[in-house]
């Protein structure tokens, strides 16, 4: 593992991930779009490079929280066996004037250096967010000098990949969205009914279990994310932990323990559908936030 420093500062570090797409489950039409655009022109570069293509660019993964964008970018570095470098706000800024920017650049430098390597920002609304409703000069100046490290990725580098995720890609600054930059936009919905099921298992695995029907808890926890998956498994733990220091013996998770633990809490992913549905219906000029409508549509998800 690398660490990449700046005047004694950790930014931030750089790693092999061993995760692939066989490990995300469902999600085939992501997928797939990731594949065409980011895999398959670093595999096959001379077929590509018939239609002018090159291995590089940038994606921006959307959608509600907890449902794996970072987990997904991850698997985008391990299928084609890339550095890969997640980048926080809080890595970048300094109280210094232009550092920032500097921090960023050599980032990106680093990233350079070390290809084929993928650039993961995570919550870029933070850090790509609307000039036009920044206040202050130098956080214009910050998403100013990531523009031009993305330009900059389009005209000199090759096999640098750059994903960004976002919880509101609405809030972004319209230029990061050009030709060139961020204008791969791939919705990540919530896992599906097989997805959850697959999602349960792996979070109680090497757990004491009685006989659980986890098809069932599956289909009652629709619109779930996987992180509301996993605080259900963390509140029926806790349940049987309870059990177990009354009886003093091990005390298995039972399906008791899940189904009251799924009717207490509801998918957090219901407040994001309702605010992407009020913009993608009433402010969605170029219609990027379609497909939003047409999931809501399909599930019959109504936010």
């Amino acid at each position: 593992m690398l660490r990449f420093d700046n005047n004694g500062k950790d930014l931030v570090e750089s790693e092999r991930p061993q995760e692939t797409f066989a490990d995300v489950a469902g999600l085939d039409e992501v997928k797939k779009k990731i594949r065409l655009n980011f895999i398959l022109p670093l595999k096959q570069p001379e077929l590509f490079k018939a239609y002018g293509r090159e291995a590089g660019g940038s994606l921006l993964l959307y959608g509600p929280p907890g449902c794996g964008k970072t987990f997904l970018a991850r698997a985008v570095a391990g299928e084609i066996d890339a550095n890969f470098m997640h980048i926080e706000l809080q890595a970048i800024l300094s109280m210094y004037v232009g550092q920032s920017e500097n921090n960023l650049h050599d980032i990106f430098e680093k990233a350079r250096e070390n290809k084929p390597c993928v650039i993961f920002i995570d919550e870029l609304d933070a850090l790509g967010g609307s000039r036009n409703q920044m206040r202050q000069h130098h956080d214009r100046m910050l998403v100013n000098q990531l523009l031009l490290e993305l330009d900059g990725i389009r005209e000199q580098n090759e096999q640098v990949f750059v994903i960004g995720a976002t919880n509101t890609p609405w809030y972004l600054d319209s230029a990061l969205r050009r030709p060139g930059r961020f204008n791969h936009l791939i919705f990540v919905p919530p896992p599906e009914e097989s997805e959850r099921e697959t999602i349960l298992k792996l979070k109680l695995a090497d757990k004491p279990l009685s006989a659980l029907d986890l098809a069932r808890i599956a289909r009652e926890t629709k619109h779930f994310s996987g992180a509301d998956l996993e605080q259900i498994v963390k509140d029926a733990v806790e349940a049987a932990m309870e059990r177990m220091l009354k009886s003093g013996e091990l005390e298995p998770i039972t399906q008791d323990d899940l189904k009251r633990s799924s009717k207490q809490r509801k998918a957090t992913t219901l407040e994001w559908f309702a605010t992407a549905k009020n913009y993608a219906t009433f402010s969605d000029v170029n219609q990027d936030y379609q497909i939003v409508l047409d999931y809501m549509k399909t599930t019959g998800l109504k936010a």
